[in-house]
């Protein structure tokens, strides 16, 4: 099953009126085993009529690919940031440009991260060196944070992609369900456009 499209070279054929084509959903979060592949096709401004037809064109190419479906939503910039669209925060955080190969919000100057807040006051000793090799690794072995580009900010804080956020959670809650203070969601401003 291939599910992280936007990391393939993949041959689509598209207009020009296509502003991006974003993979989001389940199946860009590292752990999660997906029923569908969520797509977001963002148009120029085109009539509606038009950017459902491009769509089905670009879903009935991303099908033959894959075996699992996929699930496809079109929009322009007005309405991918319209109050109502529930998808908004899904693709804008975590959305992958497949013609990009990257964030799709770096197309706006900004680069996504988690932070996840933590204190291992309540823990035994034990507890505590469990949870340093599992942030930093262990006999050559890397942790966490080296093996998915995570950094630690701070004691008690570490600095995250989104995609791993799963993989991050359940590895701390098997150390200890109340280590995790709070997870924050936010953007970094990239220097090129900031």
């Amino acid at each position: 099953m291939m599910q992280k499209l936007w990391q393939k070279k993949l041959k689509l054929n598209y207009s020009r009126d296509v502003f991006d084509i974003i993979q989001f959903g389940s199946s860009v979060i590292e752990g999660k085993e997906p029923n569908d592949l969520d797509i977001a096709v963002i148009f120029q401004k085109i009539p509606l009529k038009e950017q459902l037809k491009q769509a089905q064109e670009i879903k009935k190419q991303l099908q033959k690919i894959t075996k699992i479906p996929v699930h496809i939503n079109a929009f322009d910039l007005y309405t991918l940031f319209d109050k109502s669209n529930f998808a908004k925060e899904n693709i804008l955080f975590y959305g992958k440009s497949i013609i990009l190969k990257d964030y799709f919000v770096k197309r706006f100057g900004l680069n996504p991260k988690i932070q996840i807040f933590y204190s291992l006051r309540h823990l035994e000793k034990k507890e505590k060196v469990r949870f340093n090799y599992l942030l930093n690794g262990k006999k050559g072995n890397y942790g966490l944070l080296k093996k998915h580009n995570g950094r630690l900010l701070k004691p008690g804080l570490i600095e995250i992609p989104p995609e791993y956020e799963k993989i991050f959670r359940d590895s701390i809650i098997k150390i200890s369900k109340d280590s995790i203070i709070k997870i924050s969601k936010d953007f970094e401003c990239v220097k090129v456009l900031c």
